[in-house]
């Protein structure tokens, strides 16, 4: 199991991946899901950009 894992590594992810946002399309609707996943979009380039220019390092590490 761990070699086929391993291997097939990204199939694996994306399948989960699909997984779940199917099981989001059926639960709460089409375009509750794509303000979902823009929203979460949004606050990982949020936190990406913070991370790189060290903005909130001096807050995070007291």
């Amino acid at each position: 199991m761990q070699e086929f894992l391993t291997r097939e590594k990204l199939p694996v992810i994306f399948g989960i991946f699909g997984f779940i946002l199917a099981v989001l399309f059926f639960t709460i609707g089409f375009f509750k899901t794509i303000l979902l996943i823009l929203i979460t979009t949004f606050g990982v380039v949020i936190g990406i950009y913070l991370k790189n220019n060290h903005i909130l390092d001096d807050y995070l590490k007291k």
